[in-house]
């Protein structure tokens, strides 16, 4: 695919958070994959994109890792304080693009902990997203059957998985939708677990674009064990 076929864009990544669910006092973007960590993985998608803007890396106020990474000197990559949830922390990265992205800039937010998203997937989300009006999201199809449970843990419903899709990152919105969707979603108290959610709340529907399912965010301790031997090998 012609890079002029590409628009350009800037990423947010939020980065605050502790990973507590991997049961370490390492925060998990901070894990080392082969001979880089989690995030430094994360963001080298980016870096090696010729239509980048630049990169808002969104990180606690706490963070004693980020200083020491080389890719923290980086030109093209800025930070800012991340927020208690990942809306707050989303905004902050939008709040310092503020000056720079106009209003029709295309923002790609990606988790700081998704370390495998290929280039072909994000060239197949920059081109078919921004033909679209909203935006959109990678998204794979559910492979397993999916129930749904009472408060009891007994399931009450198993649901159609033809219609039913998992949401992953890169999501993909214009800054000035973006920024408005996530004001008004902390301003009603909604938890927003992803971008597209807080669009979906302001009455728009974002296109899903399937991309691979092993763009897999770590989150439990197996996830992380699956990985080690990729990065290990194409290192």
């Amino acid at each position: 695919m012609k890079n002029n076929q590409l628009p350009s864009f800037w990423v947010v990544i939020p980065a605050a958070g502790i990973g507590s669910r991997m049961r370490s006092t390492t925060p998990k973007q901070y894990f080392t994959l082969g001979n880089l960590t989690v995030l430094e993985h994360t963001l080298a998608c980016f870096l090696d994109h010729p239509q980048l803007l630049g990169i808002v890396v969104c990180l606690s106020k706490d963070d004693q890792y980020w200083s020491g990474l080389s890719v923290s000197k980086h030109p093209l990559i800025q930070v800012a304080e991340g927020g208690g949830e990942r809306a707050d922390s989303v905004l902050s990265g939008l709040m310092a693009l503020s000056e720079q992205a106009k209003p029709e800039d295309w923002i790609l937010v990606h988790d700081a902990a998704r370390p495998n998203l290929t280039r072909e997937d994000l060239d197949k989300l920059l081109f078919v997203a921004s033909k679209d009006t909203v935006g959109g999201l990678l998204a794979t199809p559910a492979r397993d059957t999916l129930k749904q449970i009472d408060s009891h843990g007994r399931v009450t419903k198993t649901l159609d998985r033809k219609v039913i899709w998992q949401a992953l990152t890169p999501q993909m919105f214009h800054f000035q939708q973006l920024t408005c969707a996530l004001q008004h979603a902390c301003k009603m108290g909604m938890i927003i677990t992803d971008e597209a959610s807080a669009i979906e709340a302001m009455g728009f529907s974002p296109l899903l674009v399937e991309g691979r399912s092993d763009n897999l965010k770590i989150t439990h301790p197996e996830d992380l064990q699956w990985l080690v031997p990729y990065f290990v090998k194409i290192q």
